[in-house]
């Protein structure tokens, strides 16, 4: 596993763009933002976030909430505009947005590039048709693999964008979600579950009865299983979660703030319990990068406790070393 240094400046656009509403989508309340983005807004957020600017680090500004490449021309140069004046004054070092699949073309990819876009974020959400046209989604899986094509032949970065517990997802689909994302070799990839939002039509088959959430332990393990398999695959995951929702907002479903934290401590015990097999009933000692250890231990130190227990540990004590990089640890017999 690796550590995210990926800073990114996010401007929501909520619903620019998007031909309708999916049914588990509801914009203005995912992304708690009711007003319209406009240049000069966008110019302020993107000066208050550079405050906040450490050395070495690499930031971009993106656009995300709605499908970038759908709203009007004249808007999306405006916006396209300051982003990429804040990186020729050497503020920031990339551009990305996010999009829809079916909204991808050349005309547009040469627009994209005229303004320095340095990556194009496809929201895929899923590869099964079924799925797709149950969530009204209005692409296809051949669309998402077109789209993506088309990007890389570009030369920009392409990512994609994938939601678990669906309505008609299982566990099986999601993991051929994840194969046929890994085969359109991404740059990077976006894991979220499905919350069921008040005012969307995932809501009313929640009330209904016709649609289950999956738990936050079912949706954590299944986000742990793809986390594991994109970064086996050498792509990187940049975030597992929405950005924390009004509460109010979420009628069903696994939120919760610590979201990713969870899914790293979870694949991070998977790791772990692999390697402690050779240690069954033994006293031990882990070596892990300082910056780890909170990942290791897990919520209330669940990981410790599930490997003392699992493995009938005596013991195990964490040694924290600067040496190791994020991510990485070593088991030693005491």
């Amino acid at each position: 596993m690796v550590e995210n240094k990926h800073k990114t400046i996010p401007i929501f656009v909520p619903h620019w763009g998007c031909p309708g509403s999916c049914i588990f989508c509801d914009q203005k309340r995912i992304t708690g933002q009711r007003e319209e983005m406009t240049p000069e807004r966008a110019a302020a957020i993107i000066k208050d976030a550079l405050q906040y600017r450490r050395p070495g680090e690499h930031w971009e500004i993106g656009f995300f909430g709605g499908s970038f490449t759908g709203i009007p021309i004249q808007q999306q140069e405006a916006l396209l505009k300051v982003a990429q004046e804040a990186v020729q004054a050497g503020k920031v070092e990339g551009i990305r947005l996010s999009t829809r699949p079916d909204y991808i073309n050349s005309e547009v990819l040469t627009r994209l590039m005229r303004f320095g876009v340095s990556t194009v974020e496809l929201g895929a959400q899923s590869m099964d048709d079924e799925v797709l046209l149950t969530c009204q989604r209005g692409h296809t899986a051949y669309q998402t693999v077109c789209a993506a094509q088309m990007i890389q032949e570009c030369g920009l970065n392409l990512g994609l964008q994938m939601m678990v517990g669906l309505p008609g997802d299982t566990p099986e689909i999601t993991m051929k979600t994840a194969q046929a994302f890994a085969e359109m070799h991404p740059a990077c990839v976006r894991i979220y579950p499905t919350l069921v939002i008040r005012g969307t039509g995932l809501s009313n088959l929640y009330r209904a009865g016709s649609y289950t959430p999956l738990t936050l332990e079912k949706a954590v393990e299944q986000c742990s299983r793809l986390y594991r398999f994109f970064t086996e695959n050498k792509i990187e995951v940049i975030r597992m979660g929405l950005l924390q929702m009004n509460a109010k907002d979420v009628l069903a479903g696994p939120c919760h703030p610590a979201f990713g934290e969870m899914v790293l401590s979870a694949a991070c015990y998977e790791q772990l319990a692999e390697k402690m097999r050779n240690f069954l009933g033994k006293q031990v000692r882990i070596h892990v990068n300082p910056r780890y250890v909170s990942v290791l231990h897990g919520q209330k130190k669940v990981n410790i406790k599930r490997l003392i227990s699992y493995f009938q540990l005596h013991g195990i004590q964490i040694v924290q070393d600067p040496n190791l990089t994020w991510g990485e640890f070593e088991i030693l017999e005491l």
